[in-house]
């Protein structure tokens, strides 16, 4: 399930790739715009311009920007970010790997199969994704 931090994360960005490219919108605008709490949104804002998807100006007509095209903000690192590692257990995962400690072989643990299958599901979709996508796009079904 992905978390509030994650949704409320890529709403933010949503909402910043459809202002000017460089323009600060301050956090309570996003938060009201966008329902997050805002206390919540500036934590995950500061978040994000530390792994460099935003800037921010200080002072009056300050706010966070973003810093990238949002043709050019992968989901694929977004989610990282903000989520951490897409698999869903560690043993699948291609960036953040572990052993499961109750697992004697992995090659023939029907679980570890299973999730190879959904982390390979979800990176498809995020790798085919950017900000600019999701924004842009009607809902595939």
């Amino acid at each position: 399930m992905l978390s509030k931090k994650t949704k409320y994360g890529l709403k933010a960005l949503a909402y910043l790739a459809t202002t000017e490219l460089g323009e600060p919108v301050q956090i309570a605008e996003i938060a009201s715009h966008e329902n997050i709490p805002q206390k919540f949104l500036e934590s995950i804002l500061l978040s994000l311009r530390k792994t460099g998807f935003l800037g921010s100006k200080k002072g009056k007509g300050g706010g966070y920007y973003l810093i990238k095209d949002p043709s050019e903000i992968q989901m694929t690192s977004v989610i990282r970010v903000l989520e951490g590692p897409i698999a869903m257990i560690p043993c699948v995962s291609l960036n953040f790997y572990e052993k499961c400690d109750d697992c004697p072989d992995e090659n023939t643990c029907a679980v570890h199969r299973l999730m190879i299958q959904v982390r390979d599901s979800a990176l498809s979709v995020y790798r085919k994704n950017t900000l600019a996508d999701i924004i842009e796009a009607p809902i595939k079904s």
